[in-house]
């Protein structure tokens, strides 16, 4: 279960951002997650709400903004949404694609005191 790792990481950039921001609590974050980044909601808010226990992100909430998978096809010259890696054009079935959204998982806002 990678998603331990990824809500300790997680944890971690909260950390040195409260050093260099000089806040004392994480109230609230929110994470922008594409679906090609390989990662399952449910696992890690289950993984988040056990790492942030006795730290300054504990009782946090944990908001998850799901993001589309875009590709661009090299064969119909179109922007096109794709679910998964090695799906097929949409338009044309062509699998030429190149992803430019969806792979992502970033941190977007967070509300701190």
């Amino acid at each position: 279960m990678h998603e331990m790792s990824i809500a300790e990481g997680i944890v971690q950039v909260l950390e040195e951002q409260a050093t260099a921001q000089q806040y004392q609590r994480v109230k609230a974050v929110w994470l922008e997650i594409g679906p090609l980044a390989m990662i399952e909601s449910d696992a890690l808010q289950f993984c988040f709400d056990a790492v942030t226990r006795n730290t300054l992100a504990e009782g946090a909430v944990l908001n998850i903004i799901k993001l589309d998978g875009l590709a661009f096809c090299m064969q119909c010259l179109k922007e096109v949404s794709i679910q998964q890696r090695y799906d097929s054009c949409p338009e044309c079935g062509s699998h030429q694609l190149q992803i430019t959204q969806g792979e992502e998982m970033r941190i977007k806002e967070l509300e701190v005191d």
